[in-house]
């Protein structure tokens, strides 16, 4: 999708029209600058550098940056998704000396009209976030579900080690029906063909590494292209089902690794079960150390952070956060 460059934005802050900003699509050249406007956004934890590439290549993607005297001050993804009803917003990076000058706020109007006027049908735009909502949130933003934040770091060694000392390596449920990793054909079923996971996902949504979606076959085909685990704790009638990403190195160091793990279920039992074979699977292999950052239902936070701080030796980065999931009306 290319943009109109000549785009105009109605009613601009009188401010930002006399910075003059540009608006440009962002190429392979552009990843220096990007990384160098964003660098130790999220304390080293940042995605971008990983997924740049590959969201330049995403035919449904758009990534746009705002120029101010030729350099790049800040950048916006917009993906449209749910059978075309959505505009997902996505990666927003803003250069530190530009920060609370509104350029974010122009940045996202230029792309919600440039949104609208390549796909007409676009409804509602989504987002993520997992900062406190404040009262004009609420004005803006509509939520479509929440999900607590447990973020904890280790060495790779030593929770192998650790598994190992507990019994837990290939042995992480004491039932007779351990997690099921689902394939391809599986997931459509349990997804798209009956309503088993209706009650599992919130509010129907599958939120994937941040990504809200619909449960659209359109949806599945973006999904099943990624490297992800899938798993269920039965395929008949799931309680708990979750889904891994593959590690990513983050820029923290060399040897650091990122781990994400969306939970959707109040089993707790359930969930440390997945919990438990998706380190095993991924952690296993590696050495150095990981940062892993999994969502799951509020109420569960709290017991699961003391398992991994307590049972598995783990150390918690930061008290309880939310990931809220919101949309407003696109006008």
């Amino acid at each position: 999708m290319k943009i109109d460059t000549s785009l105009t934005m109605p009613q601009l802050p009188e401010a930002m029209s006399q910075a003059g900003l540009q608006f440009t699509v962002a190429t392979e050249e552009d990843f220096d600058e990007i990384m160098a406007m964003s660098q130790d956004i999220y304390g080293g934890l940042d995605y971008l550098p990983t997924r740049y590439t590959s969201w330049l290549q995403e035919t449904n993607r758009t990534v746009i940056l705002a120029r101010k005297q030729g350099k790049v001050i800040a950048l916006e993804s917009v993906c449209v998704i749910d059978d075309g009803e959505t505009m997902l917003v996505e990666g927003l990076r803003v250069a530190p000396q530009e920060r609370g000058k509104g350029v974010a706020g122009v940045l996202l109007r230029f792309c919600s009209e440039m949104v609208k006027s390549k796909y007409p049908e676009v409804k509602v735009s989504r987002l993520t976030r997992d900062d406190q909502l404040g009262p004009k949130d609420f004005q803006k933003y509509r939520i479509i579900t929440k999900q607590g934040i447990l973020l904890v770091r280790f060495r790779a060694e030593d929770l192998n080690f650790r598994l190992t000392e507990l019994g837990l390596v290939g042995n992480t449920s004491s039932s007779d029906c351990p997690p099921v990793l689902l394939d391809h054909t599986t997931i459509h079923r349990l997804y798209l063909t009956t309503d088993l996971m209706q009650g599992v996902l919130p509010n129907a949504t599958i939120i994937q590494d941040w990504q809200p979606f619909k449960l659209l076959p359109s949806n599945m085909v973006i999904l099943l292209k990624k490297d992800i685990d899938w798993m269920v704790d039965d395929v008949s009638n799931p309680t708990v089902a979750s889904l891994c990403t593959f590690p990513f190195r983050v820029p923290i160091g060399d040897d650091w690794y990122y781990l994400n793990i969306d939970m959707f279920g109040k089993d707790l039992d359930l969930v440390r079960q997945q919990f438990l074979c998706h380190l095993q699977s991924h952690t296993t292999p590696l050495k150095g150390h990981v940062m892993c950052q999994m969502f799951l239902d509020p109420l569960l936070w709290k017991p699961m952070a003391e398992f991994c701080h307590n049972t598995l030796g783990v150390e918690l980065v930061k008290e309880y956060t939310e990931q809220c999931v919101v949309e407003s009306d696109v006008i």
